[in-house]
């Protein structure tokens, strides 16, 4: 089995067949896919505890699986996007 080791070795296919042929005989090098990951450049978290009404954290919950995320990451994300909402892009706050 030969080991793809760049994006650009993985040619253009014509159709479902030609690709699940290419893929029989090939594979990924996992230093290729973990490469591709994407990594904030955040350095530390801290861990919190917020309540929640058990009815609204089951409607994030929802949200969140309707989306295919993880409900907390999601949370994080709507949180960063209000602050910079909120702050207008400045950082001086």
């Amino acid at each position: 089995m030969k080991t793809i080791h760049t994006w650009s070795d993985i040619p253009d296919f014509e159709d479902e067949k030609e690709e699940a042929e290419f893929w029989s005989a090939h594979s990924l090098d996992p230093r290729l896919m973990n490469n591709s990951l994407h990594k904030p450049n955040v350095r530390e978290s801290t861990t919190i505890t917020l309540r929640f009404d058990p009815r609204m954290l089951a409607r994030i919950k929802r949200i969140a699986r309707a989306r295919y995320l993880n409900y907390q990451s999601m949370m994080k994300q709507w949180l960063s996007e209000r602050l910079e909402q909120e702050l207008g892009g400045r950082n001086d706050l």
